[in-house]
């Protein structure tokens, strides 16, 4: 049985992730309340910002930042947008 969280982004019961995805409080606090579907997307998108700004993961201000991002896409908040980039048409 698959299992299912109350998503924080999309507020309502998607199938959630197999594990926490990163280690500690905010890998656990991510397991229980994002959808494998919304953690997919934020994946992706995070791919986009650090090759669009040209950012360095070995860089603490980076990784800020991108910790920012995350926190405005799972919240529904505007964010950076990655200049250049149009979504496909459906």
């Amino acid at each position: 049985m698959t299992r299912t969280v109350l998503c924080r982004k999309y507020r309502q019961e998607l199938e959630g992730l197999e594990a926490p995805p990163v280690p500690g409080p905010r890998g656990q606090e991510i397991f229980e309340n994002v959808s494998s579907k919304a953690w997919s997307e934020w994946q992706a998108l995070q791919t986009m910002l650090i090759n669009e700004k040209g950012l360095r993961l070995i860089d603490p201000e980076a990784r800020r930042y991108l910790a920012e991002q995350m926190e405005k896409f799972l919240d529904n908040e505007p964010m950076d947008s990655i200049e250049g980039y149009v979504p496909p048409e459906d």
